[in-house]
C-alpha cells in the first residue's frame, strides 16, 4: 500500500502541498489525540476522490479512517486547497496534469 500512498502523493508533489495544507485545528478544550500524517491523510484523500470509490470502501490499509478522510477533504476543499496545488504546480509538466485530475475529481465529490 505504502508504493501505491507514493504514487498517489509523489515526494515531489508533497513537497509542494505540504506547506499549503491546513494545520490541524486546535481543540479549544485541549486533549485529545494527535492529528493524523498529512501526507497519509492526502493519500486516502486522493485515492478516495481519483478512484471513484465511496468514502466507506476506503481501504484500511492506507491506516487512515474514514471520517477522518472525509473530514480532511472537506477542511482542505473549504480551504481550497486543490486548486491551490494546481496552481502551485502549473510549471511542474508531469506534476500539473496530475493536480488538475485530482482538483477535476475533488469538485465532483464535493456536492456528495
Amino acid at each position: 500500500m505504502e508504493a501505491l500512498a507514493r504514487r498517489l502523493v509523489p515526494d515531489e508533489m508533497w513537497e509542494i502541498a505540504g506547506p499549503l495544507t491546513p494545520g490541524p485545528r486546535t481543540r479549544p478544550q485541549g486533549g485529545g489525540r494527535s492529528a493524523a500524517d498529512a501526507r497519509t491523510v492526502m493519500a486516502a484523500v486522493v485515492y478516495v476522490i481519483t478512484s471513484g470509490c465511496a468514502w466507506q470502501n476506503l481501504p484500511a490499509e492506507f491506516g487512515v479512517t474514514v471520517p477522518t478522510a472525509h473530514r480532511w477533504f472537506t477542511r482542505w476543499t473549504r480551504a481550497n486547497l486543490w486548486q491551490s496545488l494546481h496552481a502551485a504546480t502549473a510549471h511542474h509538466p508531469g506534476l500539473a496534469e496530475w493536480t488538475k485530475t485530482i482538483r477535476d475529481c475533488a469538485a465532483c465529490r464535493v456536492y456528495e
